[in-house]
């Protein structure tokens, strides 16, 4: 799943915090399905007093998705507590949308206890015109707890402190959440992305807090 041509981890006393730009070589790349190391967080359609609850929160999705992927920017994001394995998401049966996949899209489940995001952007393509949510432009970031997210791809420059790679997905421990057994998985206590892009699918959230959020159909998708 982690791919050291596409990321850089840090771990221990020697990779200093994650920020630093001396300890950390930071490399950019694109990250495939089966291989992706970075943690993305995307924003959700959500009314203006902007805390959405949700009670599978800590538990990572558990309900049929649409199977419309969605983009999700951000120039910065920082979390504590961060996973990361492999699963399967489900569309309803017979949905217009399972194609020749069966219904089925194999993604990268990304779990956080808590997060902060910059300028964050997200954009749905309805044929013809997109549905563009931002937030997070001022001087308030958005803030999540408890989130996970369901990915396809996804790129930015990502640094670590103390990552482990290759847990059993059973065992995981930093963010409160745990995969299937004997699928591989990694966690970290800290991660760091800057200009973050990902396809997601899915996500749930304990809190997501957006400040000043925009929500338009636009011509262009973020």
């Amino acid at each position: 799943m982690a791919s050291s041509s596409n990321l850089t981890s840090s771990s221990g006393e020697n990779s200093g915090h994650p920020e630093s730009g001396s300890a950390d070589v930071e490399r950019r790349g694109r990250v495939r399905p089966r291989r992706a190391a970075v943690m993305a967080v995307p924003a959700t359609l959500a009314a203006a007093g902007l805390a959405v609850l949700t009670a599978q929160g800590a538990l990572g999705v558990q309900f049929a998705i649409s199977g419309m992927p969605f983009t999700v920017t951000a120039t910065e994001l920082n979390g504590t507590g961060f996973e990361q394995f492999g699963a399967l998401d489900n569309m309803a049966e017979d949905s217009p949308n399972a194609g020749d996949t069966g219904g089925q899209v194999l993604v990268v489940t990304s779990a956080i206890k808590s997060a902060t995001l910059t300028k964050l952007c997200q954009s749905v393509d309805l044929g013809g015109t997109n549905l563009l949510i931002t937030a997070g432009s001022g001087a308030t970031k958005v803030t999540a707890t408890d989130l996970t997210t369901d990915s396809t791809e996804l790129s930015g420059d990502a640094a670590f402190r103390n990552i482990e790679i290759g847990n059993d997905a059973s065992t995981l421990t930093k963010a409160g959440v745990q995969g299937p057994k004997g699928v591989f998985s990694q966690q970290a206590d800290t991660v760091r992305i800057a200009n973050l892009r990902q396809t997601n699918y899915a996500t749930t959230a304990g809190v997501f807090k957006l400040p000043g959020l925009k929500l338009r159909f636009s011509e262009s998708g973020c």
